[in-house]
């Protein structure tokens, strides 16, 4: 049985309706129309099926499901997408090619007992990774392969963690909040010099790892600030596990704590675009709703000769989606003016893959800290 408040899902199998709870984590309604399939089904005829909007429910082998996951990954790959010269119509028709993508792949559905079972042959132990994300115990319930095995690298990440180099110690990242492996921004932070060590403000901790870095820099006392549940029981965690949670207190609030400070630090998302995943609030900011919202009220949260750093990506403008007036003029609207910026180039594996449909603007991204004080 499922909850009434819960999105169900319903099929037609061996001439009974049946339903069962429908789980997506990025808020997608339950298909429309469902189809039993099994190993018998073809990658063609599963691809066909899928883009006119019809959902497989698996019955078959768990590990030739997983094989035709990747079967229709191949042949969606493989087709022509479309291009552009103009950086802003590029990014807008990867983004499009994605959610096309991810569409398509979507539509290939496992189904779960209560104890989060996969009642399929050779399926793996799931248990442990849908409890860190749906809860203790759950209902029957149908998930999109593709999620659920998001799921299982999330909990392998968070088993293992992400090495820091800047922390000499690792992040470990929670489902649904954005994992720290673009390094470069903590370098920045790491070797900016402090204007003060009694007090900081992390606006926006997600896992907690720009808290954890300025305790480490020794840093007295530190309010990290999010508004997604998960990210502050990561952020927790992870302190926690760094030896330094006297030193910080993770506060649900959106941007600031009550208060000022002599440092007040935030790494925004980068992108002004709209978010397709809860992961994605990281990296997509609707029009640079959280930058600005920052920037307006970075002012009256600074102690007198305060610093406010916001660590940013330039990324967007090569996109054509932000200008670097604009971003002055935001800063320079909000009584602040920039002390210094230092730059770095990013270093991850996009920046030299030529094959990206955004190559051209990651290979000129710079990521920044801007110090900013009040006017």
């Amino acid at each position: 049985m499922t909850d009434n408040a819960d999105p169900v899902v319903h099929w037609h199998e061996n001439q009974v309706d049946q339903h069962a709870r429908w789980r997506s984590e990025a808020g997608l309604p339950p298909p429309r129309r469902v189809r039993t399939v099994d190993d018998t089904l073809t990658a063609e005829a599963a691809l066909r099926l899928a883009s006119e909007g019809t959902a497989l429910l698996w019955r078959g082998d768990y590990h030739n499901a997983r094989q035709l996951l990747q079967a229709l990954a191949r042949r969606i790959d493989k087709k022509p997408r479309k291009t552009s010269p103009n950086p802003k119509e590029a990014f807008h028709l990867h983004r499009q090619a994605q959610g096309h993508r991810a569409r398509m792949l979507g539509a290939l559905l496992i189904p779960l007992d209560a104890d989060y079972l996969i009642p399929l042959r050779r399926a793996p132990d799931v248990a442990a990774a849908c409890r860190e994300v749906y809860g203790e115990r759950g209902v029957d319930s149908v998930v999109s392969l593709r999620e659920l095995q998001a799921l299982i690298g999330a909990h392998e990440w968070r088993k293992k963690g992400v090495p820091i180099a800047a922390l000499g110690a690792a992040i470990h990242p929670h489902y649904g909040v954005f994992s720290p492996i673009r390094g470069e921004y903590l370098e920045l932070i790491a070797t900016a010099p402090l204007p003060d060590t009694s007090l900081a403000f992390d606006i926006g901790t997600g896992t907690g790892v720009i808290a954890a870095l300025l305790a480490r820099r020794g840093v007295a006392r530190i309010l990290a600030t999010d508004c997604d549940a998960r990210a502050m029981a990561c952020a927790r965690e992870n302190l926690a596990r760094l030896g330094v949670a006297k030193q910080v207190d993770v506060i649900d609030a959106d941007l600031f704590p009550p208060g000022r400070a002599p440092l007040v630090v935030c790494n925004p998302p980068w992108v002004p675009a709209r978010p397709s995943s809860p992961v994605e609030h990281a990296v997509f900011d609707p029009e640079s709703r959280m930058l600005r919202g920052f920037l307006a009220g970075l002012a009256d949260h600074l102690s007198p000769g305060g610093e406010g750093w916001l660590i940013l990506s330039d990324l967007a403008e090569h996109l054509g989606l932000r200008t670097r007036e604009e971003l002055t003029g935001w800063i320079a609207a909000a009584g602040l003016k920039v002390i210094a910026r230092a730059d770095i180039q990013p270093h991850h594996p996009k920046v030299s893959d030529a094959n990206d449909p955004l190559h051209a603007a990651r290979r000129r991204e710079i990521t920044s800290l801007w110090r900013l004080g009040a006017v």
